[in-house]
């Protein structure tokens, strides 16, 4: 696990990961680690290939404890995990888990007729513009 998080016990829902210390916009976080898979649910992280083909990754390390937010301190970008802001010691570190999680009170389920959940993909020049 890296220096830079823990996980402990989270507001929005049971664990959740915590930064330990500062993080600064646009640093890595981690990576997403685990083991292949084919199928959704809890602690998959779908990525997007070189082949462009979707691969399903059934999180093993601290970062499978990641909460959602529809306005997260953190995005991924493949398997890596960085900050889309500077976040606090003490500040929980989320991500937004895709549109099939968006609801009015942010506690919807995963669509599960869908076949895989991806995550967005982060574009850091984008990022720098908008908080420019």
């Amino acid at each position: 696990m890296s220096d830079k998080i823990c996980v402990r016990r989270s507001s929005i829902h049971g664990r959740g990961v915590f930064a330990t210390k500062r993080i600064r916009r646009g640093s890595r976080i981690g990576v997403f680690e685990g083991v292949p898979t084919t199928r959704d649910g809890a602690y998959v992280l779908w990525v997007l290939g070189e082949d462009d083909e979707f691969r399903g990754i059934r999180g093993t390390s601290s970062l499978r404890f990641l909460n959602h937010s529809n306005d997260p301190n953190a995005e991924f970008f493949a398997d890596e995990l960085f900050a889309l802001r500077a976040i606090s010691p003490d500040e929980e570190i989320t991500c937004h888990y895709g549109e099939a999680w968006e609801s009015e009170d942010d506690r919807a389920e995963p669509d599960t007729d869908a076949p895989w959940n991806p995550t967005e993909v982060v574009d850091f020049e984008d990022l720098d513009r908008r908080s420019a």
